[in-house]
């Protein structure tokens, strides 16, 4: 029980007076990169998607 309650503080320590927590606007930043990645990411698999799907109605023959 000692070492879980070692273990519990220390870790308060560390992450009270060690990290190194990101300002408000570097979050904002960062947050905005990952919603560009992701709507960049998105739109690559949806045009893959759509090609795809073209390519196999020409070789099935079932396009509408």
């Amino acid at each position: 029980m000692a070492k879980m309650l070692t273990f519990f503080k220390e870790s308060y320590i560390e992450i009270t007076q060690k990290v190194t927590w990101p300002t408000w606007g570097q979050l904002q930043n960062s947050a905005i990169v990952v919603l560009v990645a992701s709507l960049i990411i998105a739109l690559l698999v949806l045009l893959m998607d759509k090609a795809s799907s073209g390519v196999l109605e020409l070789l099935y023959g079932i396009s509408s």
